[in-house]
């Protein structure tokens, strides 16, 4: 492997002058410069990228800690994805660090990424309270955005949907269309999600003048089998329900599996609703209903505020998100229906 000094010797040059050129900081001739990168590029020198951070106090990463119990579906796929191109587009490198399952491990994820001098942060958080991110991004220098959370203190720096108000609209939707018994599987409850969801079935039920039946909500835990297995739980109780409305996708698809194996028709006899319209959503039959939360617009607006913190610009205030319910196939009129 080459190094400074080569490129230096090969450069005819001194090796301060060749550190003036990588790091941009002081006065260097277009000629000399033309030499000293012809000489990089012979010798294939890498400059030492800690090196390079040190002295130019910029890094061009952007650091992204996610805890690695929300990898898996579809949401935390687009998450990424749109994450890596948005700051490709802008000359930026994306690192992606696991929070681990603490709200410490996260803060230890976050404290790694500064070690790293990242230019910027962002937390998509599972553990750290609200309060906690406030005195996170009032403790480090550098930007810091968070993501699918409503701080009370930096409020212009999150980025979050409106998931009570999604779990609201689902219920209504139901209600309007004639059920008024609604089951609801919740995803796993210590995530700021599930409670939000679950939250805005019960303001819709009680908005109606419904009763709220501790025996039709089960807890689930994202997967496709608690899905099921959560579906299970509600048929063994005896409760009737002509409808479900389940935390995500995949349980979604675990309670259509478990009501078809009980011969139960979808939607004939009960309507399914689910979260998140992963690609395959479509495709199921019958099609599933899914409320569409803006992943890619929510994390596209991060970084772009992101970006504009580091160019010295201004923050936007445009940082609360509303879902988009999709009826398909899964979702009848129910028995109290009103014909027109």
């Amino acid at each position: 492997m080459s190094t400074m000094q080569e490129v230096a010797n090969k450069a005819g040059v001194s090796k301060a002058t060749v550190s003036r050129v990588l790091s941009g900081k002081g006065y260097v001739s277009q000629e000399t410069k033309d030499q000293v990168f012809k000489a990089i590029e012979e010798a294939g020198y890498r400059p030492n990228l800690l090196a390079r951070n040190l002295a130019t106090s910029k890094s061009m990463c952007i650091g992204l800690v996610v805890t690695n119990t929300l990898y898996n579906g579809n949401y935390f796929s687009e998450l990424i994805s749109q994450a890596a191109k948005k700051l490709d587009a802008n000359g930026r490198q994306l690192i992606l660090v696991d929070g681990k399952h603490s709200a410490e491990e996260e803060r230890e994820a976050i404290q790694f990424l500064h070690d790293l001098r990242c230019d910027g942060i962002i937390i998509y958080p599972r553990f750290l309270s609200v309060d906690e991110m406030d005195e996170i991004i009032d403790k480090y220098k550098k930007p810091v955005m968070v993501v699918n959370r409503k701080l009370r203190k930096h409020q212009s720096h999150c980025i979050y949907c409106d998931h009570k108000g999604s779990g609201f609209q689902a219920t209504q939707a139901l209600i309007e269309r004639g059920h008024r018994n609604i089951a609801f599987i919740t995803g796993s409850m210590d995530s700021p999600t599930a409670i939000e969801r679950l939250s805005g079935y019960k303001e819709a039920l009680t908005a109606a003048g419904l009763p709220v039946r501790d025996s039709l909500i089960v807890q689930g835990k994202w997967s496709a089998s608690s899905g099921a297995a959560a579906t299970e739980t509600l048929l063994a109780a005896g409760d009737s329900f002509s409808a479900i409305i389940a935390s995500n996708d995949e349980m979604a698809i675990g309670a259509m599996k478990r009501l078809n194996d009980a011969g139960m028709a979808v939607p004939a006899q009960v309507s399914v609703i689910g979260f998140d319209n992963i690609p395959t959503a479509p495709f199921l039959i019958p099609a599933l209903s899914s409320v569409r939360d803006p992943v890619s617009d929510m994390i596209s607006e991060v970084i772009s505020q992101m970006i504009s913190m580091l160019d010295g610009g201004y923050l936007s205030e445009q940082n609360k998100f509303s879902s988009v319910l999709i009826f398909r196939d899964s979702v009848a009129d129910g028995p109290f229906s009103v014909k027109k």
